[in-house]
């Protein structure tokens, strides 16, 4: 297979720049000057560091769960094997859905109403490279398809 330079994009190498820059938006980002009502920062707080870990579990056992085939970029590995057991029997793209959960758990810990459009943002930005990505997955798996159909994309029974 010939090789081509990262910054052509062939592998979907963009994805994660910009990826990483969603990332640094939600963490790092503005994150709203209006405060919110005290009812809800009592709430808001340890809901958030809830939906954190739950979210850093999800992601972290997914990773692991796909082992050698772990790849950040859109493009399976060559040698990958479709997954669909475990995690990935609940949802097609369990890692994304982790990062979503744990973006929003940040928006609510940091009660910042920009942190939730940019984790909003994210959300958007993981099913447009989930799109990509299944366009490849669909090409080299044939069982893809069905596997699409019976399983949700990013968030277990509702998408």
């Amino acid at each position: 297979m010939e090789r081509h330079p990262w910054w052509r994009g062939r592998r979907g190498e963009w994805y994660v720049g910009l990826q990483l820059c969603l990332f640094a938006l939600v963490v790092f980002g503005p994150t709203g000057a209006a405060p919110w009502p005290a009812a809800l920062v009592a709430v808001a707080g340890p809901a958030g560091i809830v939906l954190i870990v739950v979210g850093g579990l999800v992601a972290a056992a997914a990773a692991l769960h796909l082992g050698p085939h772990l790849t950040p970029l859109p493009h399976p590995k060559d040698s990958c094997e479709l997954v669909d057991s475990g995690l990935y029997a609940w949802v097609r793209h369990p890692i994304y859905c982790g990062i979503i959960v744990a973006a929003f758990g940040w928006a609510l810990h940091v009660q910042g109403l920009l942190t939730l459009l940019w984790a909003a943002l994210l959300l958007v930005f993981f099913d447009i490279k989930s799109r990509r990505e299944e366009a490849w997955l669909v090409a080299r798996f044939p069982a893809y398809a069905d596997y699409r159909r019976r399983v949700r994309k990013l968030i277990p029974f509702i998408y």
